[in-house]
């Protein structure tokens, strides 16, 4: 007998990045940050007195959103904490489009936003990438909801922030979600995270992770900010789903990381610069590789599947998804130094393309 709901049936799960056991592979699958932790984070786990966790952590996360807020220029009541920034975009799928109709999103992004939507009833709707693979602001006009990530996944291209508050203009009657999760890796023009609209905006909700550009990937920390309406309503929704979704741990680690700017600086702007190398020695080699303001790449290859195998032969891993309009392309995260110079060696062996 099949014990599951109709609609757990026919969920699509999201497929994440393939996570090696053994030693010796070089990740480039799944935008991990490839420096550590600030050196704060390991001395507030090191001070941490263990006999507080036979109590439950602040489910409100008090002490994270107001250094959040902080570091931000923001209130405290304009921000909420959740397990991840997929828990946040989880939670902000059940509070503002639920069973709703026309929520519009791109038509490559993401792949956890369908997931969400099935999962809650959305009848989304998808606009198609400009041929640049820009996302479209003027595509998105009288929607009853829209999320967006910028730069967006998996092509790593931004939008600037004139584009995003059009898109917030011309959606009043939905919440526009935008999808920060890389913000912290855009240089140049694209630099302007969407949380400076979002004490003019009340249908503005800005998601941002502390896996990336924190390197907190394996304490699960994200955040939202927006109008005190739409944290209440996170928080609602929070406080009917679980309680205390992030632990002492968690807390006290994110708290040291967001307070120590400069390890964060320095530690984003090497990864730029690895990135802007890396793209550079790539199109010396004949690959187009798209203008990314995120920490991976996306390039396009005449046998993209071919090049994904013969990495993953050589202990390489990145991103392939055989999906239409991607299908000519890999996804590879920005590691270090050395990991990228391994990636290029191991791609000068292959055929040059064409």
């Amino acid at each position: 007998m099949n014990y599951l709901s109709e609609r757990a049936r026919e969920l699509s799960p999201y497929v994440a990045g393939i996570q090696p056991r053994e030693e010796g592979w070089i990740k480039l699958n799944t935008n991990e940050n490839p420096y550590p932790p600030s050196p704060e984070v390991a001395e507030a786990i090191k001070n941490f007195d263990a006999a507080k966790l036979r109590l439950y952590p602040d489910g409100d996360c008090h002490e994270l959103r107001e250094a959040v807020a902080e570091n931000l220029g923001t209130g405290a009541e304009n921000v909420f904490a959740g397990n991840g920034s997929d828990e946040v975009l989880g939670l902000a799928f059940q509070a503002f489009f639920s069973d709703k109709k026309n929520v519009l999103m791109p038509d490559i992004s993401y792949g956890f936003y369908p997931v969400w939507s099935a999962m809650y009833g959305v009848e989304a709707k998808t606009v198609p990438l400009s041929g640049d693979y820009t996302i479209d602001a003027g595509g998105y006009k009288g929607a009853n909801g829209v999320i967006i990530a910028n730069p967006n996944a998996p092509t790593g291209v931004a939008i600037g922030l004139d584009e995003i508050e059009e898109i917030v203009k011309n959606n009043p009657n939905g919440v526009v979600v935008i999808d920060e999760a890389y913000i912290d890796f855009a240089g140049g023009e694209k630099t302007e995270s969407a949380v400076a609209l979002s004490d003019k905006y009340d249908n503005l909700l800005v998601t941002r992770t502390f896996s990336k550009s924190y390197s907190l990937a394996g304490l699960r920390v994200g955040f939202a900010v927006g109008s005190k309406e739409l944290i209440d309503g996170l928080q609602r929704v929070k406080n009917a789903f679980n309680s205390y979704p992030l632990g002492m741990l968690e807390q006290t680690a994110a708290k040291a990381a967001v307070r120590d700017a400069d390890y964060w600086d320095e530690t984003r702007r090497r990864i730029i610069g690895t990135r802007g190398r890396t793209t550079a020695k790539l199109r010396a080699l004949g690959y187009n590789v798209l203008d990314s303001q995120a920490n991976f790449l996306f390039m396009e290859a005449p046998d993209a599947k071919g090049l994904y195998e013969y990495l993953y032969e050589n202990k390489i891993l990145v991103r392939y998804w055989d999906k239409p309009g991607i299908s000519g392309f890999l996804r590879v995260t920005v590691g270090t130094e050395a990991e990228m110079e391994a990636f290029l060696q191991c791609i000068e062996k292959q055929t040059k393309p064409r």
